[in-house]
């Protein structure tokens, strides 16, 4: 996914700013629940990191470990959820509510995947069989989202 991804501008500090926040799916039935985990750019609305998984602090880990160099050194927004505070440094994180917009681009990507792709619709006959298939799925939708954003930005 990397060689999708616009590179930040080291003298810009609001290109590494980054807003994270999880969102609910399933697999097979409802009763098999997994999370999305996802890392956005603010300033290109890329994604910059993803994991699919449960929704515990190993996975939160998982995500923040898979983001670009690039990145690290950014400041990551999301909502209270313990796993972000156990996980994200304190100097990098700001947790908030979703009442001050801070969050809002991320939060706005969720209701996008959900519009684009059938399985991850709440109430949906659309589902994916295998946890496998899920994540390529969500890979292939990432790979090209990135794309039409990089190419909108350049």
């Amino acid at each position: 996914m990397s060689e999708t991804l616009l590179i930040p501008n080291e003298e810009d500090a609001k290109s590494i700013i980054l807003e994270a926040d999880e969102l609910w799916s399933f697999v097979l039935k409802k009763e098999n629940t997994v999370w999305v985990w996802i890392v956005l750019c603010r300033k290109t609305r890329q994604v910059i990191s993803y994991v699919i998984g449960y929704r515990s602090k190993d996975t939160c880990q998982k995500l923040w470990e898979s983001g670009p160099f690039a990145y690290s050194a950014g400041h990551c927004y999301t909502d209270f959820w313990s796993s972000y505070q156990a996980v994200i440094p304190k100097k990098q994180h700001t947790a908030v509510g979703k009442e001050t917009g801070e969050t809002a681009h991320v939060e706005r990507w969720n209701n996008t995947l959900r519009q684009r792709l059938g399985r991850f619709v709440r109430k949906t006959l659309s589902f994916s069989k295998s946890t496998f298939m899920h994540y390529i799925c969500l890979s292939l939708f990432l790979h090209r989202y990135n794309l039409e954003r990089a190419s909108i930005l350049k």
